[in-house]
């Protein structure tokens, strides 16, 4: 289920306990079972927050579907949320104090208690710090509720009584449980065009938490400690005889008899010999003792042991019998033909390598040098300049850490590393450290935020309106029933407060160049995939602060979906028609787009003649459904049915991006044409074997339809050249790709030459189905 949906359907499980009491069980289980105490404490604190989320609903405390789910909190309160949309009984902005709410408790002298700080806000000592703060910028809002005196301030220096005293009025109610104080911070709040994945502190509490490689370090201990120790003890051993053969019997002071073939068949060690092994036994335990990650050493019946063993008799005093000494001559024998013998050419050779491998500094030990790197660094932002940072070890490093000079800090290293690049957006997908829509859709808020503010002309309210959004988008969306909406940011008391102080018309123009920057940067980097919900969210809010009109739409979840869609779908499906009418899209997927149109004219007529504003489109929902087909009744893929019609009637945002926004994609709708299919190519890949098919196979139905649309903007010529481009691209794939692929390509060459897609051995490609899919059968190849 996507939380981020704007609009939600009730199925009537919206107010079941069943899946509350499914996590409860899930996080108790991990709670007490899982072998990482961290782990464990965390599933723990899960457990109580979904014990809140069912006691609520026992208790009638809280509303699961309403947009204010917690009694006794307003609309505005963030609340707690957890998977799935369930609140719990808590907001956000509630809890113990904070350390920074205690220390200014104290510098001010008043009583630890968020009352009262509130009251001490609004003295005129209370007002100058916040002015402060407004100044400087070096503060924090991690909940929108925490910059609600900011604002207040802000309206009362600009001498806007009214609104401040106003918005003091909501807030007081709420003054002794939320936290409306902003945090103070150490760097002033930057809106500059640059953007972060993650800060300088996450980068290197992520290298922190890396422990030594278990695997590696014993390969390490084995290749520098046992592995030489083996050598002596084979070393001892081939002392009783000069060419390399253990004797026959050992222990019983025979002088050696050598073969013709070099093997010795008897030797009588003398005391020396067995002075030196006693010696060689008690270091032995030394080692044991000292190095325990490698425990191959221990097993009686690996050369190591053989060897140690058989000495350990020999040095007692006890004569080896048969067997034992069988296995010491195997052990010997394929000790030195597998590696040679100690010193000869090819063992030295070996354990040099070895020895060099060895000495390779390990993952863990540069992680610490770049996590010292990282620690004289602002934490809290990210950096311009990864370089310096993921540099081989240098002079000094390596004096204080003991490593080599000029060792390269590994991959895995530098990727946490990168993911704190702060640049362009661009940049960021070009260097790979947004390897997709969704971490593109992470991103996208701290440049709508920038851009939003763009509209208030004061300086400190820019800064404040910019980092007030940042931690709006931060709240997380709740679970919505019949058609409820998200709280809007500018639902919030303190953002309508200043309002009035807004001017939108310096705004609009930002606004839009954004909004066409953003589409077209995720429908170039990402062609085949699904714009998601959070980054569909910004891109609404870029268009509505454009003035564009245009409707942007979101994927609706299989599993509450109950077949009512709101107007703007109706829009959205007008607004592809008429780009797409006539088009090879429309063909492909059979769509009656001038239908389209005059159905979005009946059901206009019929709202204005009512005089209302209409919440659902009883007309384009009949009309999803009719193309869906018959499905037998209810079921999460029917209802995957119906909304993959809606997506092919509206083209899921794309034909709002390239016709009213405008985006032109640099590379040409052909090439994203072909990166769509080659999408849909590895998805197919993955088929074989796949446990749960239906999932890629949707995923790859989405990309197809993608392609479609790429395909079906480019000139007569270019299409055509893309098309058969098609075949060479499915080559490059397993055959099994292109067999699959078969049907899908016949149907689309048949739509592109007038037919049908769906005729003959064509197939339209589409993602849901309530039986088995014939994309996901094994083909003949």
């Amino acid at each position: 289920m996507d939380d981020d949906a704007e609009q939600q359907h009730s199925t009537g499980s919206g107010t079941s306990t069943a899946y509350p009491q499914g996590q409860l069980a899930r996080a108790l289980l991990t709670s007490y079972t899982h072998g990482d105490a961290e782990t464990r404490r965390r599933a723990a604190s899960r457990a109580g927050r979904w014990r809140s989320v069912l006691a609520g609903m026992a208790e009638g405390r809280l509303a699961i579907g309403s947009r204010t789910p917690v009694a006794g909190l307003p609309a505005w309160v963030t609340p707690e949320v957890v998977r799935g949309g369930f609140a719990t009984s808590a907001a956000s902005a509630e809890g113990p104090l904070q350390p920074y709410e205690r220390e200014l408790a104290v510098r001010a002298g008043v009583p630890a208690e968020r009352a009262a700080l509130f009251a001490h806000c609004l003295t005129d000592a209370g007002l100058e710090r916040l002015y402060g703060l407004l100044d400087s910028g070096r503060y924090e809002i991690t909940v929108p509720e925490e910059g609600a005196l900011l604002t207040v301030a802000w309206l009362a220096r600009a001498g806007d009584i009214e609104r401040a005293v106003e918005l003091v009025d909501v807030l007081e109610p709420f003054a002794g449980r939320l936290r409306f104080t902003p945090r103070p911070g150490t760097q002033p709040t930057a809106d500059a065009p640059a953007v972060h994945r993650r800060t300088v502190g996450d980068a290197g509490a992520s290298l922190a938490r890396r422990r030594p490689n278990p695997a590696v370090e014993a390969q390490t201990e084995a290749l520098t400690v046992w592995q030489p120790f083996g050598d002596e003890l084979l070393s001892h051993w081939l002392e009783t005889a000069g060419d390399g053969r253990v004797p026959e019997t050992v222990g019983d002071g025979r002088t050696p008899e050598a073969f013709g073939d070099g093997r010795v068949t008897a030797l009588g060690p003398d005391d020396a010999w067995r002075e030196r092994g006693a010696a060689l036994l008690l270091r032995y335990r030394d080692l044991a003792a000292a190095h325990p990650r490698c425990t191959k050493h221990r097993d009686p019946k690996e050369n190591l042991g053989i060897l140690r063993g058989a000495l350990e008799e020999t040095v007692a005093g006890r004569p080896l019998d048969a067997r034992r000494l069988g296995l010491l001559r195997h052990a010997v024998d394929s000790m030195v033909r597998r590696r040679g013998l100690p010193g000869s050419g090819r063992h030295t050779e070996l354990r040099t390598r070895q020895a060099a491998q060895a000495a390779a500094p390990s993952y863990h030990a540069l992680a610490q040098v770049v996590l010292r790197r990282l620690s004289g660094l602002p934490q809290d932002v990210g950096v311009a300049d990864v370089a310096p940072l993921v540099a081989d070890v240098s002079a000094r490093e390596a004096a204080e850490s003991g490593l080599p000079v000029g060792a390269a800090v590994p991959a895995a290293v530098r990727q946490v590393v990168e993911a704190a690049l702060s640049a362009p957006i661009e940049t960021l997908v070009e260097r790979g450290v947004v390897p997709s829509a969704e971490v593109l859709a992470e991103l996208v808020p701290q440049l709508v935020a920038a851009t939003s503010a763009l509209a208030y002309p004061d300086e400190a309210l820019r800064t404040l309106m910019s980092a007030h959004y940042r931690a709006f988008r931060n709240r997380r969306s709740l679970l919505l029933l019949d058609l409820a909406q998200q709280v809007r940011v500018d639902e919030l008391p303190w953002v309508r407060a200043v309002s009035g102080h807004r001017a939108d018309k310096d705004g609009r123009e930002p606004a839009g160049a954004a909004l066409r920057r953003l589409g077209e940067l995720a429908v170039q980097a990402f062609p085949g995939t699904l714009l998601p919900n959070p980054l569909v969210r910004e891109l609404g809010v870029l268009a509505r602060q454009a003035d564009v009109g245009a409707p942007l739409v979101e994927e609706l979840a299989a599993d509450i979906f109950m077949g009512a869609f709101s107007p703007k779908f109706l829009t959205a499906a007008q607004v592809a028609g008429e780009l797409l009418g006539g088009t090879l899209y429309e063909r492909y997927y059979a769509v009656d787009y001038a239908a389209v149109h005059e159905l979005a004219i009946v059901e206009a007529d019929a709202a204005r003649a009512r005089g209302d504003r209409p919440r659902t489109s009883p007309g384009f929902a009949k009309l999803c459904a009719e193309r869906a087909g018959d499905s037998g009744g209810w079921s999460v893929a029917a209802n995957g049915m119906v909304i993959e019609q809606a997506q092919i009637l509206t083209t899921h945002n794309l034909a709002t991006l390239a016709g009213p926004i405008g985006i032109s994609p640099a590379p040409g709708w052909d090439d994203l044409a072909l990166r769509s299919f080659a999408t849909v190519c590895r998805l197919a890949e993955r088929l074989p074997h796949h446990p749960r098919p239906l999932s890629t196979i949707k995923d790859a139905a989405y990309a197809w339809r993608h392609m479609v649309f790429h395909l079906s903007l480019c000139g007569g010529e270019e299409q055509a050249r893309a098309i058969a481009r098609l075949d060479e691209e499915a080559a490059r794939h397993p055959a099994h790709v292109a067999a699959r692929l078969a049907p899908a390509l016949t149907g689309l060459r048949q739509a592109a030459a007038g037919g049908s897609a769906d005729s003959g051995t064509g197939r339209r490609f589409l993602g849901w189905t309530t039986g088995p899919h014939w994309f996901g059968r094994a083909p003949t190849v």
